[in-house]
């Protein structure tokens, strides 16, 4: 459990910076990597549950859209 979720944080930073950067916003390094950790447990362990799929690279993708829906919803509420 412990490994898979170390994994998951390490996924998410990188995958807070990609969205971040895709999504064109402009914060902080570790306000992006922050964001995509918290993406990464929202697509990797939510999203997760629903697809069942498996391994690093499905993961990274997982992480990169939760982290891209947590910044639209952040946007959103912002407005």
């Amino acid at each position: 459990m412990v490994p898979g979720l170390l994994l998951l944080v390490v996924i998410g930073a990188a995958a807070g910076l990609l969205a971040t950067r895709l999504m064109r916003v402009n914060v902080d390094l570790p306000s992006a990597m922050g964001i995509g950790v918290l993406g990464a447990l929202f697509g990797g362990l939510i999203l997760r549950l629903i697809l069942t799929a498996g391994g690093w690279m499905v993961t990274f993708v997982l992480a990169v859209a939760g982290a891209m829906a947590l910044i639209w919803i952040w946007q959103f509420l912002r407005k």
